[in-house]
């Protein structure tokens, strides 16, 4: 009788624990074959018991790894939330300390959000976020690093670049946000929304922390905003 995939994978799971188990009492430089049969199976069984823990300690720190990164992410977008994109703000704040190299934070807050979300809902809404989320992303290194740190606001911190950097890169997301659209496909009706953004850029300063960084980017942030009403 042809034996079925199930049954075959199960034999070579056998296979490759009973390979293993042998590996393991060899590693360990036991001569088995000059022992009894009944001390042999004893060896076999506490060498499979610890292959089994082996398996479980490494199920255990998977399983604690994802979480922690389900911990440090936005509920919405694939970018750090608030708490984790602090934590990575300080460090690389030490790392700025310890070896005096620059720092930028710019602070980025969406221009007539609300009115997409009251124009075309928070459905809508929610597709923008996730899709500047995208955008700030794909306009970074690697090396940056990008949080959600609050409904529509935004943080960046730029490793290893100067203020005027930060300035250029600040305006050229603007630019790029600015660019963006809003409108119903499938509703004429509504007048679509030109997504804007207002960035304020900050460089670090020694003694300064995570917190007071991030509230004077939001100052700067919100004179940026104002600049841009007055030129209306």
């Amino acid at each position: 009788m042809r034996e079925s995939p199930e049954q075959l994978i199960e034999e070579d799971r056998y296979k490759a624990r009973s390979i293993a188990r042998r590996n393991l009492i060899a590693a360990i430089g036991i001569e088995t074959a000059s022992l009894p049969k009944h001390v042999q199976a004893a060896i076999e069984a506490l060498a499979g018991e610890v292959l089994h823990l082996r398996e479980d300690k490494e199920q255990l720190e998977h399983a604690l790894a994802k979480a922690g990164d389900l911990a440090d992410r936005d509920t919405l977008c694939p970018l750090f939330n608030r708490r984790a994109f602090e934590r990575e703000l300080t460090r690389e704040i030490a790392l700025a300390e310890r070896y005096g190299t620059p720092l930028c934070l710019i602070f980025i807050d969406l221009d007539r959000f609300k009115l997409v979300n009251d124009r075309f809902g928070h459905a809508t809404g929610d597709k923008v976020i996730q899709h500047v989320a995208q955008t700030l992303l794909d306009s970074v290194r690697q090396s940056d690093i990008v949080g959600r740190l609050g409904g529509d606001e935004f943080g960046i911190a730029l490793t290893h670049a100067d203020y005027p950097s930060g300035l250029a890169k600040a305006e050229k997301l603007e630019a790029i946000i600015g660019a963006l659209t809003v409108r119903d496909a499938d509703n004429d009706s509504l007048d679509p929304v030109q997504l804007g953004a207002s960035c304020g850029a900050v460089l670090w300063h020694r003694g300064r922390d995570a917190n007071s960084l991030i509230a004077e980017a939001d100052e700067t942030m919100f004179r940026r905003k104002n600049e841009k009403k007055r030129a209306l």
